[in-house]
């Protein structure tokens, strides 16, 4: 026997990329704001306890049609074929700046597969999580404003990029909002480029020592927390917000590499950390040369010297306009737990971080 619909009880809504480090949490925000939460994610992926009664896990994997297909029938019987939103937030992600096949497999061909299926449901809004990064640096001094210049400089950038392009262009008719975020992280780190400044510091690394850009520079970072209030505000805000409409999310002005140097080393080891300029080109061959000793496992790559100059302060009077939102947490206030943590017990520390 089919199970009743759950729309006549509460606004129904998916979330795709459920178990997550940002979708674990916006399920349970969701459910507990009073809708029925449906979380997609993959086969083989770490079963979440349950969060709610009214979040309902289901299998699926956005870079196969098949799965699609029989996720989104299973939500459609659930339903009756009605929506009240879509935070879509599964898409491919390597830090390690090598392009793959996946990118166009998971996130970009991934969405149309999802928008494609939506053709049969009546659904209100359609949230895409975006980042900040689809957008060219500014100069140090300025704000991003999402009408500014696009430029992604790496194939993660692009591929949300893109994403956003076949949302407007193939879906024009989707009543679409891009959440552009800048790096996410939590009161233990997880942001990879902060966490690995910190690594570097604490094991007192003597690369560390060395930055081949401007170390006024720095790229806006917001808190685990305030990226799912906003998520979940552009939801329950999701009559007010036109179609096709772009929203930054993030703290407005980023702390730059050498404060975040300074701050990291004092507060680690009682005092400041010096930091010299390298040239780009030597930084370069530095960085291919520690990724071959160390068999492809270093984090900073050679692609990754060009954008040491990239500067990502943001505008976000969209977000306070539309979703009433600001940050409630700053980077510069939270580093002091983030590091408390580590030196605290610094085995949980690097296992929460992914680290060696």
């Amino acid at each position: 026997m089919s199970e009743q619909p759950t729309t006549s009880q509460r606004p129904a809504v998916i979330v795709t990329g459920s178990t997550g480090m940002l979708g674990y949490p916006v399920c349970l925000r969701l459910a507990e704001a009073g809708y029925q939460v449906f979380g997609f994610d993959r086969v083989g992926l770490p079963e979440p306890p349950k969060l709610h009664d009214f979040v309902r896990d289901i299998q699926c994997d956005m870079a196969d049609s098949v799965s699609v297909r029989a996720a989104m029938e299973k939500v459609h019987e659930l339903t009756g074929g009605r929506l009240a939103s879509v935070v879509h937030m599964a898409a491919y992600y390597d830090f390690s700046g090598e392009d793959s096949d996946l990118y166009e497999k998971v996130t970009v061909n991934g969405t149309d597969r999802l928008l494609n299926q939506l053709e049969d449901f009546e659904y209100e809004q359609f949230v895409f999580t975006s980042t900040m990064l689809i957008h060219k640096p500014c100069e140090i001094g300025e704000r991003i404003r999402e009408d500014d210049p696009l430029q992604a400089k790496w194939p993660y950038p692009q591929s949300k990029l893109e994403t956003e392009r076949l949302i407007r262009e193939g879906h024009p008719n989707v009543r679409s909002v891009f959440l552009r975020i800048g790096g996410v992280y939590t009161d233990y780190g997880r942001q990879p480029t902060l966490v690995q400044q910190i690594k570097r510091i604490y094991e007192k690394d003597f690369q560390g020592h060395f930055f081949p850009g401007d170390t006024d520079a720095g790229q806006s970072a917001v808190h685990l927390d305030d990226t799912v209030e906003a998520i979940v505000r552009t939801v329950e805000r999701r009559s007010d917000i036109e179609a096709k409409t772009a929203i930054l999310i993030g703290e407005r002005d980023p702390l730059s590499y050498q404060t975040l140097q300074d701050r990291i080393g004092r507060e680690l080891h009682g005092k400041e950390w010096s930091t010299h300029y390298v040239p780009s080109a030597l930084a370069k061959v530095g960085a291919a040369v520690t990724d071959v000793v160390q068999r492809g496992d270093s984090f900073i790559k050679p692609f990754m010297i060009d954008m040491a100059d990239d500067h990502y302060a943001l505008d976000i009077s969209r977000a306070k306009e539309l979703l009433d939102w600001e940050p409630q947490h700053s980077l510069s206030e939270t580093l002091s737990t983030i590091t408390r943590q580590l030196k605290s017990d610094p085995e949980t520390w690097y296992r929460k971080n992914g680290l060696k």
